[in-house]
C-alpha cells in the first residue's frame, strides 16, 4: 500500500474441466501479469485449481490428489513473489469436502476459507459434492505440506503494511446475511470474492447492483472473479465477470463472453474507505460483536508506486447524463430551504443584491423559481444593483437586462458617493486601492441590503458560495452575511453548470443570452477600477488561484481527510496537461493557508442549505476552531 492505494488483480483464466495441470499453468502466466503491473492481491475464480463443473468427478481421489498437487505448483511458483494469491481448490478435512479459498503467498498456504451457502436449486447442487462452513468443527489437516487447522471461525487476512482482507465464495454474497458483513464490520477493508455464477438474462445487472450495494454498505473494497469461457459445458454458460467496486462505485470490469484469459486490476483507496467508516457512526455502532481471527501475511520488499486509477478532477460536477437530475435536485434543495425561511417568518419578500456575477444570478434565479412555486408574484423580489469603482458595463448591463426580463421589482443605488464620504471620515486616501478600499465598498453594499430589507419587511438573500467560504474570499460582516444563503453548500464550479443548465431551459429561454454571457465573464469582486478599455481588471482566479483546483482540494480535505501530499499526488493525474507540479504545489499551499486563516469568518455564517457531502456550516458538518495552526500542513506542502 502507497498512499493508501492497494493494487488488486481479478483473474479469469483459461480453463480445462478436470485438467489440473493446464489450470494451474494458466494461473500461473496470470500471476506473473499481475505481479508485472504491480499488483498486491489477485483474487480466481471459484474451483479455479479443478474448474467448478466438475461435478460427481469431485468424489474422485485422483482430482482431489491433483488438485493439492496444483496447490503445491503455485506454492512453489510463487516463492520469489510478494503478491498474495487466493486461488479455489476442494479440500478434504476429516470426513468433509469443503469449496475452498487457498490464500498462498511467497510459496506459504497462510490459510483456508470454507463456502458457507452452497446453492441446491436449478442447475446447481453443491451439496451433492460439498459441506458448508457451517458444518465444520474445528480440524485438524495437512495440506501441500502445511499443517493447519480448518475451522468456521471467520478469518481477516492482514498483509504487511496493514491492509486486511476478507474472503467469501460465490454464494456467499447472495445470502440474506453474507460472511463479509461481519468480515467488513471485524475490521476487513477489502472482501475478495472467488465466484462461478453461470449467465442468465437479467442476471448480470442484477450481480452488479448487488455488488455495489454490498460494497456501498459494508465501505469496502469488493473483488469479484468469477468463472470464464473454458467452464461453460453442458447447460450452463459462463461469461468471466470480473469486477472490482469501492464504496459502491464500479473501479473496473472485464469485457463479458470473452474467449481469451483477462486479467481485470484496479487500485482502491483503503485510506478514503477508512475515513468514510470513522466518520460514519452507523457504521461505527453495527461493529459491534463482530469477530474474526487474524492471519498475518509475509513481508514484502517496497516497491515504485505509479497511480494508474483515473482521477476527475471536478469531484463536485455531476456526470453528463446525471446532469439534469442533478441540478433540478440542487435547485429544489435550494429553493425548500429559503422558502421554509420565508415560510416561517411569514416574509414575501426577498433583496438580492444583483452584481451581474455567477453567485448572484444564481442565487436570484433560486429566487424566482421559489416564489414561482409559492404562488407569489415575482415583484416580491427586490434586485439591487450597486454599481461602485470598478463596476464594468458588462457586468452592469447584464444585471439590469436579467432583472427586467425575470419581471422582478428592481432598484439602482450607487455607492460611491457614500464610500468617498466614508474615505474622508476615517481618513482613507482613495488613491490607496487596498484592502480598506475594497472592503469599505464590500461592507456599504450589504449595509443598503439590510436597510433596504428593513424597509421593505423583506429577508437579505446571501449570494456567497462554498468556494470562497473555503477561502474566506468575502469581507467579514461585508458580502459574508445575509439572512439565509442559499449558495452556501455550491462549490463555484458547480455553480457555472446550475446557470448553464437553466440557460438551457425552456423557462429561460428569454434570458439565455445575457445568462451565457454572464457564465463568460472572468470572476472579479470588481472593487478596484477596470482598465483604460473598461475591461475588468481585478481577477479573482489571477489573484487567489484556479477555483478548479480549489474546488479538488476543498472535496479531497473536506470530504476524506486527505494529507497534502496525498492531494498533490491526486491532482497531478487529475490535471495532467493542464497545470505542472509547481503550479499545482503553490495553489496547494495557498489553499492551505486561507482555509485556515479564514475559519474565524465560518464560525458565525448564517443559515444556508447542505447540498452535498462537504459542507462548512459551524453548525453541521464542519467543526474547526478559529485559531488553529496551519504548520503541519504548510510544512507538508514545503516538501511536495
Amino acid at each position: 500500500m502507497k498512499h493508501g492505494f492497494v493494487t488488486v488483480a481479478a483473474a479469469i483464466p483459461a480453463v480445462k474441466v478436470a485438467d489440473t495441470t493446464y489450470n494451474v499453468a494458466e494461473m500461473e502466466k496470470l500471476i506473473a501479469q499481475a505481479d508485472g503491473e504491480g499488483a498486491e492481491i489477485i483474487c480466481f475464480p471459484e474451483l479455479s485449481i479443478t474448474g467448478y463443473t466438475c461435478q460427481d468427478l469431485f468424489k474422485e481421489q485422483l482430482l482431489l490428489a491433483k488438485a493439492e498437487e496444483g496447490l503445491l505448483t503455485l506454492l512453489d511458483f510463487t516463492r520469489q513473489t510478494d503478491i498474495i494469491c487466493v486461488v479455489g481448490l476442494p479440500v478434504l478435512a476429516g470426513d468433509l469436502l469443503l469449496n475452498c479459498a487457498a490464500v498462498i503467498q511467497r510459496g506459504a498456504l497462510l490459510g483456508l476459507v470454507a463456502k458457507t451457502y452452497l446453492p441446491n436449486y436449478n442447475e446447481f447442487y453443491e451439496k451433492r459434492w460439498f459441506a458448508s462452513a457451517q458444518d465444520l468443527n474445528p480440524t485438524d489437516i495437512y495440506l501441500a505440506g502445511t499443517p493447519l487447522t480448518v475451522s468456521a471461525t471467520p478469518q481477516i487476512f492482514r498483509t504487511a503494511d496493514g491492509v486486511k482482507f476478507g474472503v467469501e465464495i460465490c454464494e456467499d454474497v447472495w445470502a440474506p446475511i453474507p460472511p463479509s458483513n461481519n468480515l467488513t464490520m471485524a475490521g476487513a477493508d477489502i472482501v475478495l470474492n472467488c465466484s462461478a455464477s453461470n449467465e442468465l438474462i437479467g442476471k448480470h445487472q442484477y450481480l452488479c447492483s448487488l455488488l455495489a450495494q454490498q460494497s456501498a454498505r459494508t465501505i469496502s473494497g469488493y473483488v469479484y472473479a468469477s468463472s470464464g469461457f473454458g467452464e461453460s459445458t453442458q447447460d450452463v454458460v459462463y461469461g468471466g465477470n470480473a469486477l472490482v467496486y469501492e464504496n459502491g462505485h464500479l473501479l473496473a470490469e472485464s469485457e463479458r463472453f470473452s474467449f481469451q484469459p483477462q486479467l481485470t486490476t484496479a487500485q482502491i483507496d483503503v485510506e478514503r474507505l477508512r475515513t468514510e467508516r470513522h466518520t460514519n457512526s452507523t457504521f461505527v455502532n453495527a461493529q459491534r460483536g463482530a469477530v474474526a481471527s487474524m492471519v498475518e501475511c509475509k513481508p514484502v520488499q517496497p516497491h515504485n508506486f505509479i497511480l494508474t486509477r483515473s482521477v476527475n478532477p471536478h469531484p463536485f460536477i455531476p456526470e453528463d447524463d446525471k446532469m439534469a437530475n442533478a441540478c433540478e435536485e440542487i435547485l429544489n434543495i435550494q429553493m425548500a430551504g429559503l422558502a421554509k425561511r420565508l415560510v416561517h417568518t411569514n416574509c414575501q419578500r426577498v433583496v438580492v443584491g444583483i452584481s451581474g456575477g455567477l453567485d448572484s444570478t444564481l442565487a436570484l434565479l433560486v429566487c424566482v423559481r421559489m416564489f414561482d412555486k409559492l404562488g407569489l408574484e415575482r415583484t416580491g423580489i427586490l434586485g439591487i444593483t450597486m454599481p461602485g469603482f470598478g463596476t464594468t458595463d458588462r457586468t452592469h448591463d447584464n444585471a439590469v437586462s436579467l432583472m427586467r426580463s425575470l419581471g422582478i421589482s428592481q432598484r439602482e443605488i450607487s455607492i460611491a458617493k457614500a464610500v468617498t464620504q466614508h474615505f474622508e471620515d476615517i481618513g482613507h486616501n482613495s488613491a490607496k486601492h487596498d484592502v480598506t478600499y475594497e472592503n469599505s465598498q464590500a461592507r456599504e453594499r450589504t449595509q443598503i441590503l439590510m436597510d433596504v430589507a428593513n424597509q421593505t419587511g423583506a429577508l437579505v438573500v446571501g449570494t456567497g458560495d462554498l468556494s470562497e467560504l473555503a477561502l474566506g474570499w468575502a469581507t467579514y460582516n461585508g458580502d459574508h452575511m445575509s439572512m439565509y444563503g442559499v449558495n452556501a453548500g455550491i462549490p463555484k464550479t458547480l455553480i457555472q453548470y446550475l446557470i448553464r443548465y437553466m440557460a438551457e431551459t425552456a423557462e429561460f429561454v428569454q434570458q439565455r443570452a445575457t445568462l451565457l454571457d454572464i457564465i463568460n465573464t472572468p470572476i472579479s469582486p470588481e472593487l478596484t477600477p477596470a482598465d483604460s478599455q473598461g475591461n475588468i481588471q481585478q481577477k479573482t482566479e489571477d489573484l487567489v488561484g484556479p477555483y478548479e483546483l480549489h474546488d479538488f482540494f476543498l472535496y479531497y480535505m473536506l470530504r476524506y481527510g486527505f494529507r497534502p501530499s496525498k492531494i498533490m499526488l491526486l491532482a497531478q493525474a487529475a490535471f495532467t496537461g493542464r497545470y505542472d507540479a509547481d503550479t499545482i504545489k503553490k495553489w496547494l499551499t495557498t489553499f492551505c493557508r486561507r482555509f485556515f486563516n479564514q475559519q474565524f469568518k465560518r464560525s458565525c455564517l448564517p443559515d444556508g442549505p447542505k447540498v452535498g457531502s462537504v459542507s462548512l456550516s459551524p453548525r453541521g458538518d464542519w467543526r474547526m476552531p478559529s485559531d488553529a495552526s496551519y504548520n503541519l500542513w504548510i510544512k507538508e506542502c514545503e516538501k511536495l
